[in-house]
């Protein structure tokens, strides 16, 4: 032990600088439990109350002003290296990993229905309309190429739906009828689509990301669906893979309406 002491004094009489680095060094490990704290990144004039601004990306650290601090954030222990007057040094923290501030992102507020429905042509909102047919009281009728889908109520009249079809390639025509329901629907994509685009998921949950929407009405014992969309600026466009796309609000209310068995047309 007496000759560890005399070896350490020895060291600090020797290379007084270098001794007073290494022992500031170990009293900072020492504090933070051997590995640096990083503290809540804060952006100065917001603060870290707002999740979403607090991990927007690190203001630069700018360079010491001449005669001011180094990199050991002044005060006392940077005097204790160097010899500076000690004086008070803004603080700039890291941000968190990428993919914590991912996961802030994934939790902002999701648009309205309304400020999707700016990005919709109007005449493709929903309306009670004259509708003259030889169809029967709750029938669908899709009208492929100008995009509508018509729900007959009878007496002459219709509730008329904006709609998105299949893309050149994909479009269809007949007769099927409504063989099941289902409220916020799981998507599996078929093989066929898989084998097109080998990127999806093989399976995904109901919800709002779903790309199936709010409600699902599917046709006969066919892959083709009458369905909502979480992109609602398709509508008035050939964009699916044969099946009818509609609004979320628009096909909560069809399906309200429409009964299992009920004939649908696609012409």
């Amino acid at each position: 032990m007496l000759q560890q002491r005399q070896l350490f004094t020895r060291a600090e009489s020797k290379y007084p600088a270098a001794f007073r680095r290494c022992a500031v060094t170990a009293l900072l490990l020492g504090l933070s439990g051997g590995s640096a704290v990083a503290g809540p990144y804060v952006v100065r004039g917001i603060g870290p109350s707002d999740p979403v601004a607090a991990y927007a990306e690190p203001a630069p650290v700018p360079p010491p002003a001449p005669g001011g601090h180094g990199g050991l954030g002044g005060g006392f222990i940077e005097m204790l290296v160097t010899g500076a007057d000690p004086a008070p040094r803004a603080a700039y923290y890291a941000p968190p990993p990428r993919a914590a501030r991912r996961q802030v992102a994934a939790y902002a507020p999701a648009a309205s229905a309304t400020e999707f429905q700016r990005e919709v042509d109007p005449a493709y909102m929903r309306a009670d309309i004259d509708y003259a047919t030889g169809e029967r009281a709750g029938t669908i009728v899709v009208d492929t190429p100008n995009k509508f889908l018509y729900y007959v109520k009878g007496g002459g009249r219709a509730i008329r739906y904006g709609i998105g079809v299949g893309r050149p390639g994909f479009e269809w025509s007949g007769v099927k009828s409504i063989s099941r329901k289902a409220e916020w629907p799981d998507w599996t994509p078929p093989a066929e689509m898989l084998a097109r685009r080998p990127d999806l998921p093989r399976h995904m949950n109901g919800g709002p990301d779903n790309p199936l929407g709010a409600r699902a009405l599917y046709l006969g014992s066919s892959l083709y669906r009458i369905h909502g969309t979480n992109e609602p600026y398709t509508i008035g466009q050939n964009v699916s893979s044969g099946c009818i796309r509609m609004m979320n609000d628009d096909v909560i209310d069809l399906y309200g309406r429409v009964q299992v068995g009920a004939r649908v047309v696609v012409r």
